[in-house]
């Protein structure tokens, strides 16, 4: 199990926690939170939280998730644009590629990609980009939004009506995967239609299909709600795996403080 303990910068509390789970030998999950060190670089920018999970293999899955959060951390960084939204977009642009590229100079890792979330909080508002079935939620009081929509085969049943989304989480095709970062030829990332406000005591829960897939949304948020995050982390996790942890379990809080 591997902690990342950061301490953010006044105005949110951070935590993150990913485990291999009991049924893999190895972690194909990637993650990170970020802020740029100077304080003008941060009003500019604020904090950065991605969560990337991979698949293609042994090894693919494991360099395509950290490729990924790689890549959007650089990007980030480096290359800022106009809007902290229009530079995650880029971001994920420059990610796919990097993937493809990679696989093409590595044959044995042909078929590798990852999802991703990646989101953005400068001052009281929330960008994000998202491609695969990772997800971000929004958990304020005792209301739990999803933000993120599954590119995933059941996702697009559910939004054409064929499948009811309360047996989405568990039906058995659930993980096959309609877009991912490094697959395709194009990536068009899920992005909000406006960046989305946030207010004191909001959290925000990122995390891969191994603790969603286990733990339904209430769950989640009533978990994240009572206690702090770091806690939050832990708890989650140890459900996914008292729930047989199928899958690399990886899982990102961020408490919004005054």
């Amino acid at each position: 199990m591997s902690a990342d303990a950061t301490t953010p910068k006044p105005g949110i509390e951070a935590a993150s926690l990913t485990d291999v789970g009991r049924q893999r030998s190895n972690n194909e999950d990637s993650f990170l939170y970020w802020e740029p060190s100077s304080d003008e670089d941060f009003r500019r920018k604020g904090r950065l939280a991605v969560v990337a999970d991979g698949m293609g293999g042994y090894e693919g899955g494991q360099e395509a998730s950290r490729l990924a959060v790689d890549t959007v951390r650089s990007v980030y960084d480096n290359a800022f644009g106009a809007s902290a939204q229009e530079t995650l977009v880029e971001a994920f642009a420059s990610a796919h590629l990097n993937i493809q590229r990679f696989a093409t100079e590595h044959p044995q890792f042909y078929g590798m990609g990852t999802t991703c979330t990646a989101v953005s909080i400068v001052e009281h508002e929330l960008c994000f980009a998202h491609v695969g079935d990772s997800r971000l939620y929004l958990i304020r009081g005792e209301t739990v939004t999803r933000l993120t929509r599954d590119h995933s085969y059941v996702g697009r049943l559910v939004e054409s009506g064929i499948v009811r989304s309360e047996d989405a989480e568990t039906h058995p095709q659930r993980h096959i995967l309609t877009a991912a970062l490094g697959s395709g030829r194009d990536v068009t990332p899920h992005v909000p239609e406006h960046p989305v406000p946030i207010e004191p005591g909001d959290s925000l829960l990122l995390c891969s299909d191994g603790l969603w897939g286990l733990v339904g949304d209430a769950e989640l948020g009533q978990v994240v709600q009572a206690n702090a995050p770091a806690e939050a982390c832990q708890k989650l996790v140890n459900l996914a795996l008292d729930r047989g942890g199928p899958d690399n379990i990886t899982v990102l809080v961020l408490r919004i403080s005054s």
